[in-house]
């Protein structure tokens, strides 16, 4: 229903780029720039200055800016209310998600869900914990899901769960038959790392940073980009690492590796993250409860 001229120059003018504005709307880039050019051709003035491959707000786009994003307000509370007086839910959810969770957690919670709004289409985008931060940052999702502390203060952050880390090894590894193993016995072991930007290995790199290690301490042979490559690579001998105890559920009831208890505990936070906006989508708001209760009742699920 709403402008969609307004809705195109809304989302370049949030993102000041016409190509994170075609990605984020599904649009080509001509079509973007062609709806913006549609709306300053009505205006008879133009809305942004193009400088060296860089846009920015004219003054007169500064004032319709502020002014749309006023009735995207009131037409999102317009729907919200309409769907809560007819009880419909439905629309299109953007989530994005850090690795482990991905892969190890939404799975049955999105399906979950899905049988109970079927109306409502999810589109997920998989990446590493900076980048899902920066996509909610530049209002690309409308929700994250991470897996490390998030510092930026204007993003509202909401804990799903704790998640508790363990390290892995070979089966026939020294340390695999250890009930628990501190930071000092690891850094002698070859080291099989996430990459730069994991959430996962922020928070690892923290812990050992907190025993007095610095990250050259620990004897890095590989860095992988996935929790599923670091268990094969260990599986195979290759090395050991710290993961989720959520992400090798599956491996040690084969029996393909071993974990071994942090000491002290290693624990981080699964956490909800999106922008501090007034208001949200209908199917957002029965989301958020949704994993709230999920999160409340699998909390224990990967603990000890």
């Amino acid at each position: 229903m709403a402008d969609r001229r307004l809705q195109v120059f809304h989302t370049v003018a949030r993102l000041l780029s016409f190509t994170k504005a075609a990605e984020a709307l599904h649009m080509t880039q001509p079509a973007v720039t062609f709806q913006v050019r549609q709306l300053e051709e009505y205006f008879n003035t133009r809305l942004f200055d193009r400088t060296h491959n860089r846009i920015s707000l004219t003054e007169v786009g500064e004032q319709v800016f502020h002014y749309a994003e006023k009735i995207f307000e009131q037409y999102t509370l317009m729907e919200n209310t309409v769907k809560e007086m007819t009880g419909d839910i439905n629309g299109v959810l953007l989530l994005g998600a850090s690795t482990t969770i991905a892969e190890y957690m939404l799975p049955a919670l999105l399906g979950d869900f899905k049988n109970q709004y079927p109306e409502v289409k999810i589109r997920l985008k998989v990446s590493n914990t900076d980048e899902i931060v920066s996509m909610v940052e530049n209002n690309a999702i409308d929700l994250g899901v991470v897996e490390a502390p998030v510092t930026n203060k204007s993003l509202f952050v909401e804990l799903c769960r704790m998640d508790q880390l363990v390290a892995i090894v070979p089966t026939n590894h020294p340390l695999a038959l250890r009930p628990t193993v501190s930071a000092k016995d690891l850094i002698t072991c070859p080291y099989i790392s996430r990459e730069e930007g994991s959430g996962t290995r922020e928070v690892i790199m923290d812990y050992f940073n907190h025993a007095g290690f610095s990250n050259y301490d620990l004897n890095i042979i590989m860095e992988l980009g996935s929790s599923e490559a670091i268990k094969g690579a260990v599986t195979s001998g290759m090395g050991i690492s710290i993961l989720s105890r959520a992400a090798i559920q599956k491996e040690l009831q084969l029996g393909t590796l071993r974990e071994v208890n942090l000491d002290p505990p290693l624990e981080r936070p699964f956490s909800f993250v999106r922008q501090k906006q007034k208001f949200r989508l209908r199917a957002m708001e029965e989301l958020m409860k949704f994993a709230h209760s999920y999160c409340c009742i699998h909390a224990h699920d990967y603990s000890q």
